[in-house]
């Protein structure tokens, strides 16, 4: 199926800044439908292949990141929707609006060097049979930006235990040859853990973002890869 005929609706939220972003490169570069969703609405589009929940400051972070984003009247939607077998991506503060949503497993802490961070890192990407990662060249890290204050994601023993027996953890921060060690941690982040899935596999949270970095004018076109496998399967 071609990219015209493929579906995406992003969210926006009070605080949401890259909303825009997000439909530049969904659209303009990749070609893809997308409509835009205020929070306040209570329904998704028609026939959506996928929802796409942004970067930004929702609410403006106010109590935690993504706290009062979840009670927002259109996450019902996107509750059901993801529950329902439908591909969600959550980024950076999309990704702690669905952990305060119940969608993905932890909780968000504030970077463990209490400053914002604003880098490129290199990613390890977990597997390649994911629906968000299988057109990705596993060859190489991934090279994605990060941009945030609370990105350092921890859980319990046996959380943490499960997700990486499941392969629900996606995204690890390494080093450019793919290592993954404590000196590539941007945040403190258990595990490196980057980027989440649900058991299913149909959600992703991750804190990098992938628009940032899906078109050679910005420095390279990694990102793009998560797009189209999430998008054309």
């Amino acid at each position: 199926m071609g990219a015209l005929s493929r579906r995406v609706a992003i969210i926006t939220f009070p605080g949401s800044n890259c909303d825009d972003d997000c439909a530049h490169v969904l659209g303009d570069v990749l070609g893809y439908e997308v409509v835009r969703v205020w929070h306040k609405e209570t329904q998704l589009p028609d026939s959506c292949d996928a929802v796409c929940i942004p970067g930004g400051f929702s609410y403006g972070d106010y109590l935690r990141s993504g706290a009062i984003a979840r009670f927002s009247p259109i996450m019902e939607a996107v509750i059901a929707f993801a529950n329902a077998g439908g591909t969600v991506i959550g980024i950076c503060n999309g990704f702690q609006i669905l952990l305060e949503s119940g969608l993905l497993e932890g909780a968000m802490q504030h970077n463990e060097s209490g400053k914002f961070v604003c880098k490129p890192v290199h990613l390890k990407v977990g597997r390649k049979d994911s629906r968000f990662t299988h057109k990705v060249d596993l060859d190489r890290p991934l090279l994605v930006p990060i941009a945030h204050m609370e990105g350092n994601w921890s859980c319990d023993d046996a959380t943490f235990e499960r997700l990486q027996a499941a392969g629900q953890i996606l995204f690890q921060y390494c080093d450019e040859e793919g290592v993954v060690s404590a000196a590539s941690n941007p945040n403190g982040a258990r595990g490196n853990v980057a980027g989440l899935l649900n058991v299913e596999g149909n959600v992703l949270g991750m804190m990098p973002h992938p628009e940032r970095y899906s078109e050679e004018l910005l420095g390279g076109e990694d990102g793009k890869m998560l797009f189209t496998s999430m998008l054309e399967r």
